[in-house]
């Protein structure tokens, strides 16, 4: 039997920062995992993560990966790959299978840090080959270049819905619709809107009656549900796919706590059965950790908060550091981690309908219902201005913990406020140069550069851009509104790439100087 100071079971974002922070102080580590690769899920995050530079906003997550898999190497943690562990014991004792083989190993502390599993529905047809979980298209589109399907339905509108939508639309899939049987959308609206502006439709109240075909998925119909989640007869709509994407949740893997004699409770608000721990991630048998959506279904930015504070613990609990080192790191990363905690989507406002922004201002119902926000509505929000030349329009409409905006610009022109989680704002007195820095760092992508005064009769829009081949200069299009649909004909002016967007495009459309407010898409001929 093998012996370590601390044995962290996954090797995802969480399981990663915990191991990091014990090895720096000097704990012989070793991280276990059951995938050939390391990293979890953030080498399937192609997007820019949210919060501020402490939670490595505006960083896609498969750069954050790379950075984590480094860090540990130079601390010196053993990364044991294709080793599941299929056993642990109170004496903080483990079994892991590698291959054929059975191994055993005894850590003085434990870090659990498994994460959690894709929820599934059941319907109709539901176990036809092209019925599959989101994070199975994420892993086929960005860890194997295969593509999921053609024409695509997905189910859910939670963030793992939207940005996978997203994603299958950046693939080349068509994502002929997506439904959802809430009332309204449960994801960040900027991720919502994104996915709304390609030409994607919304269907919220609405569920899957049944998947079609004999041997593999051919269609599927939907139908609208009432408020006890019951189909509404004469509602059924058909489409003709070959994939069904199922983004409907998460519950923790904590399988291996049960095990083990932690106490556990059921957690709705958490995701499911998860352990009861105290402020440090401690589970009730001392010197056992947890880290992540094992303890609570939250983004990876929160995960690896919590995987540092769980490292730090069980540095503390060996006697490796004191207490007072213990207690600092922990605050900091409180604060770090109550800073992701704040706003509309904080876990204390799931599945409360939040009507006005921190700021007093009405939160769009037809974003919440249909994805987007109107051209009525969104003139009500603090980053939507209108100036004489170039000049930022924000689009951000909910209080959201993000703010690499603010930073982002040379010129200040932009302004969050003292909350992370406040509206952007236009400042009056800095003078914008165009440099599209905020379009590129704006992790929603929800940040446009307009110039109404572009020349008589036309303005110009710039546009977050992330599709490819890339439209040339002078290509002539369609300009696209925040609902999909063509409000105008585009021209586009100019193509910006450069190694500070981090492959965000900026792409320049001149448009009819009435559609400066409107176009926000842009669809070749």
């Amino acid at each position: 039997m093998k012996r370590y100071d601390l044995i962290v079971v996954g090797a995802g974002p969480s399981g990663l920062s915990a191991a990091i922070e014990a090895a720096k102080r000097g704990l012989k580590v070793v991280v276990f995992d059951e995938n050939e690769k390391p990293g979890g899920q953030l080498f399937k995050q192609i997007h820019k993560f949210f919060g501020s530079k402490e939670h490595k906003a505006k960083i896609r997550g498969f750069v954050i990966g790379e950075e984590l898999l480094k860090e540990a190497d130079d601390a010196g943690v053993e990364v044991e790959l294709n080793a599941t562990v299929i056993g642990m014991y109170q004496e903080k004792e483990i079994t892991v299978k590698r291959g054929e083989e059975i191994f055993h190993y005894k850590g003085d502390v434990i870090v659990i840090a498994t994460g959690a599993a894709e929820n599934m529905v059941t319907f109709e047809g539901w176990t036809l080959p092209g019925v599959i979980g989101a994070g199975a298209a994420q892993t086929m589109m960005n860890l194997h270049g295969v593509k999921p399907g053609n024409k695509i339905l997905m189910l859910g509108s939670g963030n793992v819905g939207l940005v996978v939508s997203f994603q299958l639309k950046q693939c080349g899939c068509d994502v002929v619709a997506l439904v959802d049987a809430a009332p309204r959308i449960g994801g960040y609206g900027v991720h919502a809107a994104k996915v709304a502006r390609t030409g994607v439709p919304f269907y919220l109240s609405h569920t899957i009656v049944k998947a079609e075909g004999s041997d593999h998925v051919t269609g599927v119909t939907i139908a609208e549900v009432d408020n006890h989640f019951q189909f509404i007869p004469g509602t059924e709509k058909h489409f003709d796919v070959d994939t069904i994407c199922l983004a409907v949740g998460l519950s923790p893997m904590s399988q291996l706590l049960k095990m083990a004699g932690c106490e556990m409770e059921d957690n709705p608000k958490r995701g499911g059965q998860v352990p009861i721990v105290d402020e440090y991630g401690e589970t009730s048998i001392k010197g056992i950790f947890v880290a992540g959506d094992v303890s609570g279904i939250e983004e990876a930015s929160s995960a690896m908060i919590e995987g540092r504070i769980a490292g730090i613990a069980a540095a503390n609990y060996l006697g490796y550091i004191e207490d007072a080192e213990l207690e600092e790191g922990a605050r900091k990363n409180e604060a770090a981690l109550e800073g992701l905690r704040q706003g509309m989507f904080a876990p204390k406002n799931r599945g409360k309908l939040i009507e006005k922004t921190e700021e007093g201002i009405d939160v769009s119902m037809n974003l919440l219902k249909k994805g987007f926000v109107t051209d009525e509505e969104i003139e009500r929000f603090p980053g939507v201005t209108h100036k004489v030349g170039i000049h930022p329009v924000m689009e951000c409409t909910q209080n959201i913990p993000c703010n690499p905006c603010q930073d982002a610009c040379p010129k200040h022109c932009i302004k969050i406020g003292e909350h992370i989680t406040s509206l952007p704002a236009v400042d009056d007195q800095a003078v914008c140069v165009g440099c599209g820095m905020c379009v590129a760092s704006c992790s929603g992508q929800a940040i446009f550069l307009v110039d109404e005064t572009y020349e008589p009769g036309y303005a110009t829009v710039t546009i977050p851009y992330e599709f490819l081949p890339l439209p040339e200069v002078g290509e002539k299009g369609y300009g696209l509104g925040r609902d999909g649909q063509k409000v105008c004909e585009a021209e586009v002016v100019s193509v910006k790439s450069a190694k500070a967007f981090d492959h965000t495009n900026l792409l320049t459309i001149k448009v009819p100087a009435d559609m400066a407010m409107k176009a926000r898409f842009y669809k070749a001929k």
